[in-house]
């Protein structure tokens, strides 16, 4: 030993003089940087050597396994710089890639000076990572205070909103684990001149948590007292952040909480509050200025939560605290003093459920197995757990006539003190209303649902609403569609925590209840479902059938333009000795009946309700079986609405079709009165040619020659009458008699120009051409199928009068004609 401690000197001393003289060969292990850095801004430098090449600087960063030569420019580098040892670790949402573990070998000959061997940490979202010091245990300390071993831990979380020392540590604690949400770091800190102590810290994926950080904390056997500090002290605790500790307590022993040095936020939003949190026990909220839980058993978590803080006025505190926590075996009997004013009206009844158990429980100094506290008293309680004894509530509200009746009774989850051996495990209220009145029940913030296969609660309370008799009418829970329920007979409301848990005091006010006259059914339930959520009701009873003759209804809202749809499942039918049963759907406001079944009749598997509706079942007295359904309805477009939206198009485009229609018409219209004034001209050069405010080309050729200001009938179609009277088309009473008078639209048939040659009126001129000009057209017989314009305008000179003017004789089907 005292050669190793020799060696370990000689060592140092080595390290030190070769400091001081020069340089040092660092090679960083593989995976590590090494950052040699120093305060001053002047002074000393750092120097990397390679070869002749040298570069000082006021800092050097190290990396890649490769062994460098390092010289610094000043006689006692280990005053002025600092060296950090940085490794990163990363978690997936299986597994980290590495463990801490402390080994300075690539850092050995900087061991004169102070040195920080840091792990970079991350987590894999939604999980943090964790790190576990079960090997030796931490304990917190004050950030001015010093490790015995010199050798101090810090650890860091590193958030959006910036960094939070979470605290200092040093070795031997009860700190067992360590969680960081995000991003963190973990820091050793050895002072020059001491080697770093081997070990290993393992880091694993840890819980989703939703706080800063969860520190782990096992007490000790026997009396302990364990300190911890908020983050950042005694600085400020991150704004609007949450910090959490979770304690391990061995059996048998009490603990009890404690706050000190507390500062305290001015808070912009939310309040300051530290909550407790234990198996089997509900979350217990208190403000930082209240009593903390005394003498508790078992383990529990503690969890420290700030507000969003007024950070500009001048000197506006943080929040800062130390936590105290104290442990203790001795068997000791716990005084509870029950102010029962503050419990709306309630009894408490506290039963001891364990004849083997040690708890034993006093009333006024009096032992007990059953205690009912009506009035303020002293209690007390010694080696009583949780799992020994069970705490109820109860109130009986009732009363013969309704102007007596209160007209409004909150529903209300009393407040425990904080040293009741266990938490409040449910409360019941029973309401009994005058003779043929109803208890009407509501709730003050939310709707209620049913809690039903395919329908499951989510909050930690179950309300189950009973009759005298202890027939069930149904299970509900918050954040449903069911605004009302009113029941036409005495009931029992029981308030508990979803599978055994403790009923959260967030939900502290249930229920508002009201004692009212008569209604026509046994039970009636107002609903108002949503958009895009089905909504299961089951009967009365479920599983089990509704009572004899009872009848239920429904008060279905549906929403404008909307439409519900009723499916009938898992409908049981009973076999019915006296009336029968059935089930009627019927709108609000119309007396004829949508859908009506007995028990006898099949049922629809599908109803389409278009308006809000009533849904009345009605059960009669069973022979055998049960009647029993479950209702399913689903909002969905009204497909009525949805017709009407179809037929309004239809009719828009109808209606624009139409006025397209008549402005087409209006158009055509006018272009054939346009068509009327003007006349097509037959052009040999095969162009045709439409009169218009030019007219049409001239040369000195033609001049207008072959332009006429009207033709006649009769000299158009002359060779037609001619040959139908050949071949007996025309009889003689078919006779064309020419007017003897003159109108402005009869005209002979007139050149506008009568040249030098005096042209007979009403006769073919021949055409004269030129070169130029198109040739004359063939002469075609008659009889051939040719258009208008090639074989009725124009007619040979040589024709009489008589072939001009002929006599129609009666009129046949000409062959081959048109």
């Amino acid at each position: 030993m005292c050669a190793s401690t020799a060696t370990l000197q000689i060592l140092l001393l080595t390290l030190v003089v070769s400091t001081e003289s020069g340089v040092l060969t660092l090679t960083p292990d593989r995976g590590t940087t090494i950052s040699i850095s120093s305060g001053q801004v002047k002074g000393c430098k750092v120097c990397s050597v390679a070869g002749r090449a040298r570069q000082c600087n006021s800092s050097l960063l190290l990396k890649d396994n490769t062994a460098v030569s390092v010289e610094f420019e000043c006689p006692k580098p280990q005053d002025a710089f600092s060296v950090e040892i940085v490794r990163n670790i990363e978690c997936t949402t299986k597994s980290c890639n590495g463990h801490i573990i402390q080994a300075d070998a690539g850092s050995l000959p900087l061991l004169a000076f102070n040195r920080t061997f840091t792990w970079n940490l991350k987590a894999s979202a939604p999980k943090a990572f964790k790190i576990d010091f079960s090997s030796v245990g931490l304990r917190q300390i004050d950030p001015s205070e010093r490790c015995p071993d010199r050798h101090s831990f810090s650890l860091k979380a590193l958030q959006t909103t910036g960094n939070a020392t979470v605290g200092k540590y040093c070795r031997t604690g009860p700190i067992r684990s360590a969680q960081i949400l995000d991003q963190g770091s973990f820091s050793l800190d050895v002072p020059a001149g001491q080697k770093l102590q081997n070990g290993q810290f393992d880091v694993s994926v840890g819980e989703e948590i939703k706080s800063l950080a969860k520190i782990t904390l096992m007490l000790p056997k026997g009396t302990s007292l364990s300190e911890l500090l908020s983050p950042n002290y005694p600085d400020s605790f991150p704004d609007d952040d949450v910090m959490e500790w979770y304690f391990q307590v061995p059996d048998k022993h009490k603990t009890a909480v404690q706050f000190s040095k507390l500062t305290q936020p001015r808070c912009v939003k939310k309040q300051t509050a530290v909550e407790y949190h234990s198996k089997g026990r509900g979350a217990l909220v208190l403000s930082l200025m209240d009593p903390q839980p005394h003498q508790t058993q078992g383990n529990f978590s503690l969890m420290l939560r700030n507000c969003e803080m007024d950070r500009r006025r001048a000197g506006s505190p943080g929040l800062s605290l130390n936590l105290k926590v104290s442990s203790s075996s001795k068997s000791s009997a716990v005084l509870c003093k029950v102010d029962m004013s503050k419990m709306e009206g309630l009894s408490l009844h506290i039963e001891k459920m364990r004849a083997a158990s040690d708890c034993e429980m006093k009333m006024n100094s009096v032992p007990k197995e059953k205690i009912t506290v009506t009035s303020n008293s002293d209690l007390s309680f010694q080696d009583c757990h949780p799992e020994d004894v069970q705490v109820t509530a109860m109130r009986v509200i009732e009363c013969s006539q309704l102007k007596y009746c209160p007209k409004a009774i909150r529903l209300s989850m009393p407040l425990l003190p904080t040293c009741m051996p266990a938490p409040l495990n449910h409360v019941t209220w029973t309401l009994r209303p005058p003779e043929d009145g109803t208890v009407e029940l509501t709730s003050p913030t939310m709707t209620l649902k049913q809690s039903l296969p395919g329908q499951p609660c989510n909050d930690s309370i179950i309300i189950k609403a009973t009759e005298d008799d202890g027939t069930t009418i149904g299970h509900f829970c918050p954040q449903g569609s069911i605004q009302m329920v009113q029941i036409h007979t005495n009931v029992s409301v029981t308030v508990s925590g979803m599978a055994g848990k403790t009923p959260r005091m967030a939900f502290r006010h249930v229920l508002n209840a009201r004692l009212k006259g008569e209604i026509s059914e046994r039970y009636i339930f107002t609903v108002s479902p949503k958009k895009d959520t089905p909504v299961l009701l089951a009967s009365p009873g479920w599983p089990v059938g509704m009572k004899s003759l009872s009848t239920v209804s429904w008060i279905v809202s549906v929403p404008p333009k909307m439409e519900a749809v009723l499916m009938f499942a898992n409908l049981s039918q009973p076999k019915c000795s006296d009336r029968h049963t059935n089930i009627r759907v019927q709108r609000v406001g119309c007396p004829e009946e949508e859908y009506s079944r007995r028990e006898d009749e099949m049922a629809k598997s599908e109803i389409t309700v278009s308006e809000s509706f009533y849904l009345n079942m009605s059960n009669c007295n069973p022979e055998r079986g049960d009647f029993s359904v479950v209702t399913k309805i689903t909002l969905q477009k009204s497909k009525s609405l949805l017709l009407t939206i179809i037929l309004s198009v239809v009719a828009a485009l109808l209606v624009i079709f139409v006025i397209v229609l008549v402005v087409v018409c209006v158009v055509i219209r006018k272009k054939k009165k346009k068509l009327n004034h003007q006349v097509s001209i037959y052009n040999p050069n095969g162009t045709i040619f439409l009169p218009g405010q030019n007219g049409l080309p001239k040369t000195v050729e033609d001049d207008d020659c072959h332009e006429y200001a009207s033709i006649e009938d009769t000299l158009v179609y002359t060779h037609l009458l001619r040959k139908g009277r050949e071949i007996g088309v025309y009889g003689e009473f078919d006779t064309y008699q020419p007017f003897s008078g003159h109108t402005d639209s009869q005209k002979p048939l007139v050149s506008k120009d009568n040249g030098p040659n005096d042209v007979p009126v009403g006769t073919y001129q021949e055409f004269r051409f030129s070169s130029q000009q198109a040739p004359p057209l063939p002469v075609r017989p008659a009889s051939h199928n040719q258009s208008l314009v090639d074989n009725v305008i124009y007619q040979a000179e040589d024709q009489s009068e008589e072939e001009r003017s002929p006599s129609l004789g009666p009129r046949l089907e000409p062959e081959g004609g048109n």
